[in-house]
């Protein structure tokens, strides 16, 4: 325990409660040269005595003892402050999805390969459309081989035309079901309105390349109930 801290801690106290020294010692039944010798350092006050002191002005036992309840205090209003902004935040943002909710359409996505779990949603309005692919998951054999190179792609065709709306972040010298689990897609307002698309115009293509030897997985996509 560092005596001048907590003498000067006591003082803190004592004055933002308007107490004199005296006011303090009758308090307490002690002199008032005893306060002051508690407030320079020179003495402390018994366990009994802190702890009455601790309850009296609800200060913490423990930042009593330490001299610390001013910056401890200052660490609560920070982080209280910080609640309340991200709290502000949020709420902003829900309002504004409120907001927006009659405007917009949600629809499910999944795979349509037994090998591959995939899910994720498509959210859409007259204009533009959002695709978020936030689980993917394989469960075929080779989940655990090991490539030197894994890449993946999001496509969409349409007459035969096929056209690439978002590429993965390669991995090296991981497995399968470790870089599909760390995978994620999402991209915001893209040209295409989700009523163009029909249950097969999604698919992913993932490429798993070893020593120049590449194997590629297509998985289509299903559409919940299109977006007629």
């Amino acid at each position: 325990m560092d005596a001048e801290k907590i003498g000067k801690l006591i003082k803190e106290i004592r004055q933002k409660n308007n107490l004199t020294q005296k006011d303090f010692a009758d308090k307490y039944n002690v002199t008032y040269q005893a306060v002051s010798k508690w407030e320079n350092g020179k003495n402390l006050p018994d366990v009994t005595l802190l702890r009455q002191i601790s309850k009296d002005f609800n200060v913490n036992m423990e930042d009593l003892l330490d001299g610390n309840i001013v910056k401890s205090k200052k660490i609560k209003k920070t982080i209280l402050y910080i609640l309340i902004i991200a709290f502000m935040i949020v709420s902003s943002i829900l309002i504004i999805n409120l907001n927006n909710k009659e405007s917009f359409e949600l629809k499910n996505i999944s795979s349509k390969c037994e090998d591959f779990e995939v899910y994720g949603s498509l959210a859409y309005d007259n204009n533009k459309t959002s695709i978020s692919i936030s689980k993917m998951s394989y469960c075929g054999k080779d989940g655990q081989k090991e490539y030197q190179k894994l890449s993946c792609t999001l496509y969409e065709t349409h007459d035969d035309i096929k056209k690439e709306i978002s590429i993965c972040d390669v991995m090296e010298n991981t497995n399968l079901s470790n870089f599909l689990n760390k995978t994620k897609i999402y991209i915001n307002n893209y040209e295409q309105v989700c009523k163009q698309y029909t249950d097969n115009s999604l698919y992913l293509e993932i490429n798993a390349e070893n020593d120049g030897n590449i194997t590629t997985y297509k998985i289509p996509l299903k559409i919940e109930n299109n977006c007629n």
